[in-house]
């Protein structure tokens, strides 16, 4: 069972930026795919971005496409975010996310394991 454990969120003005990580427990992280997810207060959590097990292939939601990058190092058992240009419609709890399957996902319920979430505040 892995573990998973975000950092790197905080409070931020608008236009600026963010690096948030996700490190899980296991060596064999490379037989996840991995996702991340955002929550906003009385909001369902939404997609935002997903990686396959190599890392060749990724896909995000259209409200941060052209914005946001999902990559991982699977040497350091490592997913990443990074956030540009941020808007206060991006507050939320991140949350990174790992299933089993050689494709990226983008539905919370194919997800099964979960980390406990990062904030992420955007002031205008």
């Amino acid at each position: 069972q892995v573990q998973l454990v975000e950092s790197g969120g905080g409070l931020v003005q608008a236009g600026g930026s963010l690096r948030l990580s996700c490190a899980a427990s296991e060596r064999t992280f490379s037989i996840y795919a991995m996702g991340w997810f955002r929550q906003a207060p009385g909001t369902e959590r939404e997609f935002v971005a997903a990686i396959s097990r190599n890392g060749e292939r990724t896909a995000y939601s259209d409200p941060v496409k052209g914005r946001f990058t999902i990559s991982r190092d699977n040497a350091k058992n490592t997913l990443y975010l990074q956030m540009n240009t941020l808007k206060p419609e991006d507050t939320g709890v991140y949350y990174c996310a790992a299933t089993w399957g050689g494709s990226v996902y983008i539905s919370a319920s194919q997800y099964t394991y979960w980390g406990q979430g990062t904030q992420v505040t955007v002031s205008s």
